[in-house]
């Protein structure tokens, strides 16, 4: 954990722009993605990295520094390792921690996790300009043929669904809730 003159990291705070009401098919799903991709961090906004650590309920081992590392794993795995095929290796998980993005946040770095998070969304955003929404590439675990656009609809559901996780974790750390 990264202290400035004895003050703790906390996540930063998030300016979430407003989802896109009005705008061609790539306008409204990068709006939305990235309006899921802040939702995400602004759950986060203003914890500390011990409170980020924090389980929901035993047994799982979700967090929200969890589902921060995670959602660096998938942005990884969809934009970068299978739609442009490149060769890199997952951040967190492994063989011998196939969760690890969840089950190995007792010792994380999060200023480090959100830097990464960041990062990779980054990215992603380069790896989906000037490429259509029509491209395909061939799934290498199952071989099947999907197209960028399937991937920024599975991109928007699965922060939808991680960012309800998220909303629980943090109603149980401090009460707070909001969008």
């Amino acid at each position: 954990m990264t202290e400035l003159a004895g003050m703790a990291w906390t996540a930063p705070p998030v300016e979430r722009k407003q989802e896109p009401v009005l705008g061609d098919e790539r306008t409204m799903l990068e709006g939305w993605l990235d309006y899921h991709r802040e939702t995400l961090l602004m759950k986060c906004a203003g914890l500390t990295a011990e409170q980020l650590k924090l389980r929901s309920v035993e047994p799982s081992t979700l967090s929200l520094l969890g589902l921060v590392r995670h959602m660096a794993d998938v942005e990884r795995s969809w934009f970068t390792r299978r739609f442009l095929g490149v060769d890199i290796p997952f951040l967190y998980s492994t063989d011998a921690s196939p969760d690890g993005e969840f089950d190995d946040v007792d010792q994380a770095d999060a200023e480090a996790d959100f830097a990464v998070f960041r990062a990779e969304v980054e990215r992603a955003r380069r790896a989906a300009t000037g490429h259509s929404l029509d491209e395909t590439f061939i799934h290498s675990r199952t071989h099947e043929k999907m197209s960028l656009r399937w991937i920024y609809i599975h991109m928007i559901e699965e922060y939808a669904r991680h960012n309800g996780h998220a909303d629980l974790i943090r109603e149980r750390i401090d009460g707070a809730t909001g969008d």
